[in-house]
This record gives structure tokens, C-alpha cells and sequence, in this order.
């Protein structure tokens, strides 16, 4: 059985528009990353990565401080 596989449109904002989503992000954790509540070096972690067909929506993000951001990554 051979199926079709049927793909979401992907939401990739522009450059302006993501920036402007960072920042309700960063505003929506409370500044703080939402693995080890650090205030500094913060930056947005996809869930589901772009490549995986995440997408760039408030569902799909997180704050994260870039320590905790790379350790994720390993």
C-alpha cells in the first residue's frame, strides 16, 4: 500500500515577525528559562525542530537560557 504522505503548510515567520515572537515568548516564561529558572543569556528552543517540520508558532517554543539550550542539543 503505497500512501501519500499529506504535510501540514509549515508557519515560518519572517525575520520582524519572529523577533517580535521571541520577545511575547520571553515575556510569556516570565524571563526566565524554563528548564533551570536562570534570567540570563536566554534564547527560544523549537520543541519540534525546524527540520522535523516544526513550526514557528507559541505552541511549538520555549525559553530556555543558552546553557540549558545546548545541552538539550547533545
Amino acid at each position: 500500500m503505497n500512501r501519500t504522505l499529506q504535510r501540514r503548510p509549515r508557519v515560518r515567520l519572517d525575520v520582524a515577525s519572529y523577533k517580535q515572537l521571541r520577545l511575547q515568548m520571553f515575556q510569556r516564561d516570565s524571563w526566565r528559562c524554563q528548564s533551570c529558572g536562570s534570567m540570563s543569556n536566554l534564547e527560544v528552543h523549537h520543541a519540534r525542530f525546524r527540520s522535523q517540520q516544526g513550526d514557528d508558532t507559541d505552541q511549538n517554543l520555549i525559553t530556555l537560557c543558552s546553557r540549558c539550550h545546548k545541552q538539550l542539543h547533545r
